[in-house]
C-alpha cells in the first residue's frame, strides 16, 4: 500500500463532506486547531486497545452509547452527567448478567457531525444544504444557518474539551461509586411497571455489595469500587477536523487521532478506496467499522485487511447495524466469513440505525421492541455459530425525552411531541436504556447457562 500521512486522505475520493465557501477561512481554522492541546492521550487509546483485546477474546463486554449528535444548544453539565450516570447503571447490570468486565465508551466529547442521505433539503419549494451537525452548519432552515462555517469546528473543540474533562472528573471523583450506582438502579426498579422482572438481578447486586462490605472491601480502601475507566468515541466524518488533532506519539512514534479514544467509519463512508478508510488506516486508535445489509463479502474482507493488517484483536470493532427484519438474512454469512478467515475482531450490535421509521404523525422514531429484537437475534446468531457477541452500541441520553416508542413506560406515537429534542436521530431515554440493559443481562445470563 502507499505510504500514509495524516493528510493522505485528501488524495482519495471523499463522501459526506461539506463544501466550505471560504477555503482560506477553513485553512486558518485548521491551522489554529493543530496548535490546540489534545482531548485524549496516546496512552489512553493504547489502554482501550488492550481492553478491546479482552472483548475480542471473550473476556470482557463492550458498552458504547450516547448522543446521536451532540449540539451546542444542549451543552450543559447536567446533561453530560445524566448520560454518564445511565451508562454506569447499564454497565453494572451488564456486568452481573455476563459476569465479565464491561468496557465503557461514550458517544460523547466530539460526536457532532452526521452523514446525510442527500446533500440538500427542500421545504415549501426552498432548497438548502442539509444539516450535517453543529460542527458544520446550523439546524435552522435559513441560508445563513445552513452555510458550512469552519469556525464551528473551533466551538466544537472547546465544547469537547470541557465534556472530556468533566467525564474524567466524574469517572475518578466519586460519581462512579458502585454503591451509588446501585442505588440509582434500585430507584429505577422501584418505579418501572416491570419491577418484579428486574428485582432478582437487583437483589443479587445488593447481596454482592453487602458481602464485599462485610469483608472490608469499601470505596475508602479499594479504588476500583469508587472509580472507573471511561472512554470517548465519535464518527470520524469531518476529516479536516480529525487531521488537525492527529499527532505523533513521542513514546512510540505512532500517529494517534487525539480527538477521541476510538473513532469509527460509518455505513456511508466505508468505501475501501475512499478518504475515510485511508485516514483511519494510519492512526493507531481503536477503529470501529459499521457493517450493514449492503456490506459485501469482498468489501468486508478488503476493509479488515486495510484497517487491521496485523490482525490485532484490540484494533477493529465491527459494529453490526442491520435492522431487526434483516439481521437474520445478512449477518450469519458475514460472521461465518470473518470467522473462517481467522480475523481477530470485536463484534458489537448497533440495533438503532437499522430500525428507524417515520411515525404516522411525521416524527422519525424507533420502536424499543425492534431494538431489543435485533440485539437478541445478534446474540442468538453468535451462539449458533459458536462465536462471541462482544457488545452493544446505543444512541441514548440520560434525559427524559420522548423520541423512541415502546418500553415498559409505553411511549406512544402521540407522546413523541412532548419532549422530542434530538437534532438528528431518535434516542432511547434513560428508562428505556436501563430497561434494555436489564433485558440484555437476562439474555447474557441465559447464554452462560446453555
Amino acid at each position: 500500500m502507499t505510504s500514509w500521512t495524516p493528510s493522505s486522505w485528501r488524495e482519495k475520493p471523499v463522501k459526506q463532506m461539506p463544501t466550505y465557501p471560504d477555503a482560506a477561512a477553513l485553512a486558518a481554522v485548521e491551522e489554529r486547531l493543530r496548535t490546540r492541546p489534545p482531548m485524549v492521550f496516546a496512552g489512553e487509546a493504547r489502554q482501550l486497545r488492550a481492553d478491546l483485546s479482552e472483548v475480542a477474546q471473550g473476556k470482557a463486554f463492550l458498552l458504547q452509547g450516547g448522543d446521536c449528535a451532540e449540539s451546542f444548544q444542549e451543552f450543559r453539565a447536567d446533561n453530560i452527567r445524566d448520560t454518564f450516570k445511565v451508562l454506569l447503571q447499564m454497565a453494572v447490570v451488564l456486568t452481573f448478567g455476563g459476569q465479565k468486565k464491561v468496557v465503557k465508551i461514550g458517544r460523547m466529547g466530539g460526536q457532532f457531525a452526521k452523514p446525510r442521505s442527500g446533500d440538500t433539503e427542500t421545504i415549501d419549494g426552498v432548497t438548502l444544504p442539509s444539516y450535517r451537525g453543529d460542527i458544520i452548519n446550523g439546524i435552522g432552515f435559513t441560508e445563513a444557518d445552513r452555510t458550512p462555517d469552519p469556525e464551528r469546528m473551533y466551538k466544537a473543540y472547546e465544547q469537547s474539551v470541557a465534556t472530556v474533562n468533566l467525564l474524567r472528573a466524574f469517572a475518578q471523583g466519586g460519581l462512579a461509586d458502585l454503591h451509588q450506582v446501585h442505588q440509582w438502579n434500585l430507584g429505577f426498579v422501584d418505579k418501572t411497571p416491570n419491577s418484579e422482572r428486574y428485582q432478582s438481578l437487583a437483589n443479587r447486586i445488593d447481596d454482592t455489595l453487602s458481602f464485599m462490605s462485610a469483608c472490608g472491601i469499601s470505596p475508602d480502601n479499594t479504588p476500583q469500587i469508587r472509580e472507573t475507566s471511561f472512554y470517548t468515541s465519535h464518527e470520524s466524518l469531518l476529516l479536516p477536523y480529525e487531521e488537525a488533532f492527529t499527532r505523533q506519539d513521542s513514546l512510540t512514534g505512532h500517529w494517534y487521532d487525539t480527538s477521541a479514544h476510538m473513532l469509527w467509519i460509518g455505513d456511508r463512508t466505508r468505501q475501501p478506496e475512499g478518504a475515510h478508510v485511508e485516514f483511519a488506516r494510519g492512526i493507531h486508535n481503536p477503529i470501529g467499522l459499521k457493517v450493514g445489509p449492503t456490506t459485501s463479502d469482498e468489501d468486508l474482507i478488503k476493509l479488515i485487511g486495510i484497517l487491521n493488517p496485523k490482525n490485532d484483536p484490540g484494533r477493529l470493532n465491527l459494529i453490526v447495524r442491520m435492522g431487526a427484519s434483516k439481521i437474520a438474512e445478512h449477518f450469519p454469512r458475514l460472521l461465518r466469513l470473518v470467522t473462517k478467515e481467522g480475523f481477530n475482531v470485536v463484534w458489537s450490535s448497533d440495533p438503532m440505525h437499522g430500525n428507524t421509521i417515520k411515525a404516522s404523525n411525521g416524527y422519525k422514531t424507533r420502536r424499543a421492541e425492534d431494538v431489543l429484537s435485533e440485539v437478541k437475534q445478534f446474540f442468538q446468531i453468535h451462539h449458533a455459530e459458536g462465536t462471541y457477541a462482544g457488545g452493544v452500541h446505543f444512541e441514548m441520553t440520560g434525559r427524559n425525552v420522548t423520541e423512541c416508542t415502546g418500553g415498559a413506560f409505553d411511549i406512544t406515537e402521540s407522546d413523541l411531541a412532548d419532549r422530542y429534542h434530538t437534532h438528528c436521530d431518535p434516542r432511547l431515554n434513560a428508562d428505556q436504556a436501563l430497561e434494555l440493559a436489564f433485558l440484555i443481562a437476562d439474555e447474557l445470563k441465559s447464554l452462560r447457562h446453555l
